[in-house]
């Protein structure tokens, strides 16, 4: 299955429901929060090309594809992953 990274701020109610979204369909999901962690900052601004809105999302395919999210938008992360 596909790697999946979340980059969240812990006000963002966005982000809460994505990993709501995520756990339901039981696709695992590692999360980086980035207004207590200044090196995962960092790392999404390089990432998204200096985008700072969350969630922002990382899903690497198991082909090797990436592809990235901006937001929660079901319809872009059931394509990516394969959901129904």
């Amino acid at each position: 299955m596909a790697h999946v990274t979340v980059y969240t701020t812990t006000t963002c109610p966005y982000c809460k429901m994505l990993k709501g979204y995520l756990t339901e369909k039981k696709v695992p999901f590692s999360e980086k929060i980035i207004d207590q962690d200044p090196a995962s900052q960092e790392e999404m601004s390089k990432i998204s090309d200096g985008h700072m809105g969350t969630p922002f999302s990382v899903i690497k395919k198991d082909d090797g594809v990436e592809v990235k999210v901006t937001g929660f938008d079901k319809g872009k992360f059931d394509e990516a992953l394969g959901l129904q």
